[in-house]
């Protein structure tokens, strides 16, 4: 049986958008679920508070434009894992439609300036496909209060 490792993002309170109630709640549950009854062998957790991942120098957690992609880059720029792993993606917060493509909104987006503080879904599925696990799930609670639902 292969390795399993999920991400979980919660983000309740935002710079520019109206603030949600329990998403940051949800993220952490499907963390403490992931780690406590499935046995994942890493969990990453990105709320407002979560602490950083270990690293040189450590990776901050808190669901910035910049923190996620920097993570998305640095972890999953070669292949980590292996056609029998499992990958879980589990997003909790606000999603936009914006030109034909969905974003996740994330702590400083800017409805605005989407394609610049905003991560679209398509670059977060073409990260996770680089990781090389063949099962890849994504769970996207993403409240489209803004724009085109």
């Amino acid at each position: 049986m292969g390795k399993s490792w999920a991400f979980a993002i919660g983000i309740n309170h935002y710079d520019n958008l109206q603030p949600l109630k329990y998403a940051q709640r949800d993220a952490e549950a499907m963390a403490t679920w992931f780690q406590e009854e499935a046995k994942f062998e890493r969990v990453f957790l990105f709320t407002e508070n979560s602490p950083p991942i270990p690293a040189n120098p450590p990776i901050p957690t808190q669901p910035t434009y910049a923190h996620l992609r920097r993570f998305f880059y640095m972890e999953f720029e070669s292949p980590l894992l292996q056609p029998e792993d499992n990958l879980w993606f589990f997003f909790s917060g606000h999603g936009l439609r914006y030109q034909d493509k969905d974003y996740l909104m994330l702590l400083d987006s800017d409805p605005t300036d989407i394609e610049s503080t905003a991560i679209s879904v398509d670059f977060i599925t073409q990260r996770l496909r680089r990781a090389g696990a063949d099962n890849v799930l994504m769970f996207l609670d993403a409240s489209r209060t803004y724009g085109s639902r």
